[in-house]
């Protein structure tokens, strides 16, 4: 280790964003220039610095305010509007923030009885909707509490955790299995934060295999809650379905669902040779 004086990162990329010089790059700060170093860069190239002023009052997870904030068009399942207008990445950058919580419905049932449960609930939430129409998979008596999952068949071969609109998929894979006497139970895990813990380690102890499945980048998602809890409380091996790191494409929702392996007989395909293997 050198025995020169210790010098922030900060500062040295404050020198080194200020000798740069191509007349390409702008610099937009939000009123931290002199904390961010940034200022270097103003007092050189004033007409290429733009103060967005402070931001911090744009927060609602910091102050835990009661405000609830919705996405419609999760998933890729929004079809032809393709890459930009398909969230893949929302679950990972919302159960992130502290004080946030968040709830992915699957069928009109779960929906309006969550919106209920959150309307109720003092605090952030963030609720993920998707655009594609889906089958009702819930009956009016059905309970949906916030930090609990449902499970729907009481499979002992393997289990899979799923969430959102792609849950649909899942049941009919569920099905496929069941004609090749694999019997999986599946479950509804519409509250992705807080999850519910007890259940996933519940379904580790009692089934052999464990996937995840969801309709979003697999990186940060579902799968990789429900391995946070594993890896703390009941180590075993996760098989994570969903987006791999890529953005999505434009195309109708079944090509696409089919296209990323999000479909029904994808997800039974790829579930069945894990226990071939």
């Amino acid at each position: 280790m050198s025995e020169d004086k210790p010098i922030a990162t900060r500062e040295s990329f404050g020198k080194a964003l200020a000798e740069l010089k191509d007349e390409n790059i702008v610099v937009l700060d939000a009123d931290l220039s002199s904390s961010t170093k940034t200022n270097l860069f103003q007092e050189k190239y004033p007409n290429r610095f733009i103060e967005n002023g402070i931001a911090e009052a744009d927060s609602i997870a910091y102050p835990n305010l009661n405000v609830k904030i919705v996405g419609t068009h999760s998933g890729i399942t929004v079809g032809e509007d393709g890459a930009t207008h398909q969230m893949l990445e929302d679950i990972n950058l919302m159960r992130g923030l502290p004080n946030m919580t968040v709830i992915s419905p699957s069928d009109d049932v779960s929906t309006k009885k969550l919106v209920k449960e959150i309307a109720k609930f003092d605090g952030p939430v963030y609720l993920r909707v998707s655009r594609m129409k889906t089958p009702i998979i819930y009956t009016d008596d059905t309970e949906f509490k916030i930090g609990k999952g449902i499970e729907i068949g009481e499979g002992t071969d393997g289990t899979i955790f799923a969430t959102g609109d792609i849950l649909a998929e899942v049941l009919k894979a569920q099905e496929l299995l069941k004609e090749d006497d694999i019997d999986i139970r599946v479950v509804d895990m519409y509250s992705i934060k807080p999850i519910d813990r007890k259940l996933i380690v519940k379904c580790a102890q009692e089934t052999g295999i464990l996937f995840s499945v969801e309709d979003h980048n697999i990186i940060g998602g579902l799968g990789s809650a429900v391995a946070e809890v594993l890896c703390d409380e009941c180590p075993k091996k996760l098989h994570r379905i969903g987006i791999s790191d890529t953005f999505g494409k434009s195309g109708t929702e079944k090509d696409l669902l089919k296209y990323y392996k999000l479909d029904a007989e994808s997800i039974y395909e790829f579930v069945k040779s894990k226990f071939i293997a």
